[in-house]
């Protein structure tokens, strides 16, 4: 009614429903089921990574299963010889010689060892997967040994064994295999698994047709797997069937590779020779044939393994592959989900925005939060407001300790304690995990920094200071001695007999030496003196400051005892000894390269003069440096003015006696002093960049003579080859790839004209050499050991080594000591095995040319063809001059 008051009661506004109800309504259906769905989706792909994971991990454990099945195979061959060797009624039953075979004994037992140590290592690669099938593997191939060893079962018996633990080891390698490709596994996948089973299932089958070949020649009982023709023939079905298979190969690539390893020497060979049709009833090999084919198998064997490993390999990849895809929609479904979840949120809260100006201004807060500005978060208004306020300051919180985090980050300051304060909630977790891996990064690259500066001026191998850091070190030491009027002094150390025994014993051992005396030298110094290692057997050690020449004598006397005492290194106990030089600093004009000249001047002296003692650089010793130092000024001057000239020394065909190649010599015929002998003034280049100079005229000057006389002998030369010498120092030069090619462009000489030969150390030790070796072949030039059996290098390494030519040195070719022809026919037939030309250097009689052709040795060269000629009279062994008509 007008003018009636409206009660209080009626005034008050409806309080109406809290906010979670509206939120609730709107989005707790359509949310719950996209939770549903997400989860749904996200388990299948979880499901689907753990089988890719399964997959993956199952072809790992394949490989290696493989891999333990090979190395069985291989051990099996070596002991089935070594069982065989033992028995002279089997030898003689083979029709073997038996002295001959059993002269082979120590070096089988040496190639056993290698094997065994290769099951053994692949057995412990598979007890990391398979512990108790490694395990028990590892037992029975004890007992096998052993058995094989003591003799205990027969040869038939031996073979069985070693085939069942080879069976045994395949069959769980098949049944992962299967596993492996089960399920949803890809088909590429499946397909790669196929591949690398059908290698392997190869690789079985021809591992078993050494011992059965061999085992033919022995008249075992009948019904005896080894020991009959039978069983050889049948093992031939076996492993042409498996060849067979190799046909169905899925992956273009390794099809490719494997048709390319089949038509190897190797594979062709030994498949030719241990084909039961091409070999008749009763015919047996000889020693040396038998070594060839074990040769021929130890080629086929790696090739296997490597075409076999990639194979497993690839299939490792794309099970990989197919796990991380596989983890990879489960990990986008995962975000799809959250991402669907926050959506829903977030119009929940757009909603809640509706209810009044205090969620607004939450919202504004919201956005400059958003913005980066981490504004104070006001709490009034509903409580769903203030509830979402209190969440949001406690964010801004968060925020906040991580943005003092990152602030300490960009300021470098790593040792703030913040950085070490955990951040609250999932998100805090995985910031704060981000700020410990950058971090840990920076501080990571800090000591990569460190330790780089560190390796660039220490020895690897003794961590001494090396050769450019003792010259900086000996420079900063003369710098202070100027300002102090100090002395200082360096002692030159140069190790006798070290050679014998990196030649006697191997490099490990040799290392191992050096090492020693590389801590009993810092030894016997004072807190401020340092030991440095210039490289090889060399060590210089820094004296600073120097009371007197004397005691530095002194020292030098403590070093070269403190080094002869003898030296155990492993297990064998040896004995090197030290020359030292000593050079003292007394006046201002020293520097540190003339302090190095004068130590090892010095110590050039001790060796000389009978090594095991010290000799102190002084005039006499000056007079010959001086003379060194002219001679190499001599050198510089002598290639400007012409004095130098290149001979040709003939390289000729053992078998047709026509010359085939020349070698370039440089001959000095300097004014006032005649022909200067090349060991005079060689050695002086070699000290110095000069040899690089050397080289370089010589390279120029044989090029372009050998492609003149192509020129003029119009085709008649095309298959003459030059060969060029190149110093260590200069295959280390980052200029000798350029200048080789330069050489070639400028005398339009082919490159496969071209021989560069290089020393076998320089090969061994070098990686830098070794790195410009393989681009000079890309270039199309061939690579020659020069002196083969004078270095380091092992008859085995060969087939790693980039090269193609071996030239045996002369002191084999031309020695009457008892061994050396078997040594000399051993070299020739290794370095065909593998593919290189052999050229015999110092052929000086009819008789050495008569074995060289016996052995089929390629060339030959020598006083017997013909001595280092002059460029025309070179020429003329062109004109259908035959090796015999050029005897000087």
């Amino acid at each position: 009614m007008p003018g009636r008051r409206t009660s209080p009661s009626r005034r008050r506004p409806s309080r109406g429903a809290p906010l979670w109800s509206y939120l609730t309504a709107l989005v707790g259906v359509p949310l719950i089921g996209v939770v549903v769905l997400s989860s749904v989706i996200v388990d299948t792909r979880r499901t689907e990574a753990a089988s890719a994971a399964r997959a993956e991990h199952a072809v790992q454990v394949t490989a290696l299963l493989d891999e333990a099945r090979r190395t069985t195979e291989n051990e099996a061959v070596w002991a089935l010889l070594l069982w065989a060797v033992d028995d002279p009624v089997t030898l003689t039953t083979t029709g073997l010689p038996v002295d001959q075979v059993a002269a082979q004994r120590p070096v089988l037992l040496g190639i056993q060892a290698t094997y065994r140590a290769a099951t053994d290592e692949a057995l412990t690669g598979l007890a990391s997967r398979r512990p108790g099938l490694a395990g028990s593997v590892r037992e029975d191939l004890a007992e096998l040994r052993r058995a094989g060893e003591q003799r205990t079962t027969g040869l038939h018996g031996l073979y069985l064994q070693y085939v069942s633990l080879s069976d045994r080891l395949m069959a769980v390698e098949r049944r992962t295999a299967t596993d492996a490709g089960a399920g949803g596994t890809p088909a590429a996948t499946r397909a790669a698994i196929a591949d690398a089973q059908l290698l392997a299932g190869y690789a079985q089958a021809a591992s078993r047709q050494m011992p059965l070949y061999l085992g033919s020649m022995i008249d075992q009982e009948a019904g005896s797997l080894i020991g009959t023709r039978l069983g050889w023939e049948t093992g031939w079905l076996t492993y042409t069937d498996a060849r067979a298979q190799l046909d169905d190969l899925s992956d273009p690539a390794t099809a490719a590779r494997w048709r390319a390893f089949a038509a190897t020497p190797a594979v062709v060979g030994l498949d030719a020779a241990l084909d039961p049709a091409a070999t008749p009833p009763g015919a047996v090999p000889s020693v040396s044939q038998i070594v060839s084919l074990a040769l021929q198998r130890s080629a086929r064997d790696t090739g296997t393994a490597e075409l076999t490993g990639a194979a497993f390999r690839r299939a490792q990849l794309l099970a990989e592959e197919d796990a991380d895809a596989a983890t990879d929609r489960s990990t986008s479904t995962l975000v799809l989900a959250g991402v669907l979840v926050a959506v829903a949120g977030l119009g929940a809260v757009l909603l809640a925005r509706t209810v009044g100006r205090s969620l607004g201004r939450l919202a504004a807060q919201a956005s400059e939060v958003s913005e980066g500005s981490l504004v104070e978060v006001g709490t009034r208004g509903p409580r769903e407001v203030r509830t979402v306020g209190a969440a949001l300051g406690t964010a801004v919180g968060s925020l906040r300790r991580i943005q003092d985090q990152a602030q300490a980050v960009a300021e470098g300051d790593l040792t703030n304690v913040l950085l070490e304060e955990p951040l609250p909630g999932p998100l805090g977790a995985v910031v704060h995990a981000s700020v410990q891996q950058i971090v840990a990064s920076v501080r990571q690259r800090e000591e990569l920094q460190s330790a780089l500066a560190h390796q660039a001026a220490h020895d690897p191998l003794t961590d001494l200071p090396n050769r450019a850091q003792a010259l900086a070190l000996t420079a900063a030491a003369l710098n202070r001695a100027r300002r102090s009027g100090e002395m200082v002094g360096l002692l030159f150390v140069d190790l006798d007999g070290f050679k014998a025994v990196n030649d006697g014993y191997g490099h490990a051992c040799g290392d191992e030496v050096l090492r020693e005396v590389a801590r009993r030298l810092r030894g016997q110094l004072r807190g401020g003196d340092v030991v440095c290692r210039l490289g090889g057997d060399e060590f210089v050690v820094l004296v600073e400051p120097v009371d007197a020449e004397a005691d530095l004598v002194e020292l030098a006397e403590r070093l070269i005892a403190t080094v002869a005492r003898p030296i155990t290194a492993q297990g064998h106990r040896l004995t090197v000894g030290a020359s030292v030089g000593v050079a003292v600093s007394r006046d201002a004009g020293t520097d540190a390269d003339a302090l190095f000249a004068e130590a090892d001047t010095a110590a050039y002296r001790a060796k000389a003069h009978g090594r095991g003692r010290a000799e102190v650089f002084d005039d006499a010793l000056r007079a010959q440096l001086t003379e060194r130092s002219e001679l190499e000024r001599a050198i510089a001057d002598g290639l400007r003015a012409g004095e130098f000239e290149v001979h040709y020394q003939p390289v000729v065909d053992v078998g047709t006696s026509t010359v085939a190649g020349y070698e370039a010599l440089v001959r000095w015929n300097r004014p006032g002093h005649g022909v200067v002998p090349p060991d005079e003034f060689i050695p002086v280049a070699e000290s110095s960049r000069l040899v690089c100079d050397l080289d370089r005229w010589v390279l120029g000057q044989a090029t372009a003579q050998l492609a003149a006389w192509r020129a003029a002998a119009a085709g008649a030369a095309d298959h003459v080859r030059i060969a060029v010498n190149l110093s260590g120092r200069n295959l280390t030069d980052r200029r000798v790839v350029d200048d080789v090619a330069a050489a070639l462009e400028r005398s339009g000489l082919p490159a496969d004209r071209l021989v560069l030969e290089v020393t076998e150390t320089v090969l061994v030790d070098d990686p830098v050499a070794t790195e410009h070796l393989a681009a000079l072949r890309r270039l199309g030039a061939s690579i020659a050991i020069d002196d083969f059996g004078t270095g380091y290098t092992s008859i085995g390494q060969l087939r790693d080594l980039p090269v193609d030519t071996l030239k045996i040195d002369r002191s084999f070719v031309g020695s009457a000591e008892p061994g050396h022809d078997q040594l000399v026919a051993l070299m020739i037939r290794a370095a065909h095995t593998f593919g290189l030309v052999v050229v015999a250097e110092g052929v000086e009689d009819v008789d050495q040319l008569g074995r060289l052709q016996v052995e089929r040795c390629d060339l030959a060269q020598g006083w017997w063809f013909g001595r280092a000629l002059p460029a025309d009279q070179a020429g003329e062994l062109l004109q259908g001059t035959s090796a015999a008509q050029v005897r000087l």
